[in-house]
């Protein structure tokens, strides 16, 4: 009796990372370049805001009333989504450009409201991480009663020893 043995080798695994083939270099300049044009940093926005003057852009917070008076970045503009396109133009120059923020990553308000603001012929950008992380960062922030500040940055999201993160 003769016995017959499997030869075939099992699939390797997928590597999920590599399913999909990284873009070509031209294309993930061309992909990250753009990126960039469409979202600002907290720390960057924080660092701008930090230095005093003119920062050469306006920060608009696109949260509720209730959200805005429960904290808010100092010196951003109170500027519901829903109210874009009736106040915009009262409150904003079309000539200097804007960037938007909301809740935090998990809420696309501050998304929505750059596109409401686009439609409108501004120049536009979204504060990534939104309130949250500026508020785990360690930035201060403005509410209702005065202005507060977290005693130290959540080190999970900031770096603890150094202002500046490296990236």
């Amino acid at each position: 009796m003769t016995t017959q043995t499997n030869t075939a080798q099992a699939p390797a695994p997928t590597n999920p990372v590599l399913r999909v083939p990284p873009a070509s270099p031209a294309a993930a300049a061309a992909y990250f370049g753009a990126s960039l044009a469409f979202h600002a940093d907290v720390s960057d926005v924080a660092a701008v805001l930090g230095r005093g003057g003119d920062p050469g852009f306006v920060l608009v917070d696109s949260r509720s009333t209730a959200a805005w008076d429960q904290a808010h970045v100092p010196g951003a503009v109170h500027l519901p989504t829903a109210l874009i396109p009736e106040q915009a133009e009262d409150l904003l120059d079309k000539n200097v450009p804007v960037v938007t923020y909301c809740w935090g990553p998990g809420c696309n308000g501050g998304t929505r409201a750059a596109l409401a603001l686009a439609e409108l012929g501004y120049q536009v950008k979204e504060m990534l991480g939104g309130i949250e992380y500026w508020i785990r960062e360690g930035f201060e922030v403005e509410t209702w009663q005065g202005r507060e500040q977290r005693a130290e940055a959540d080190p999970l999201t900031a770096p603890t020893d150094s202002d500046d993160c490296g990236c």
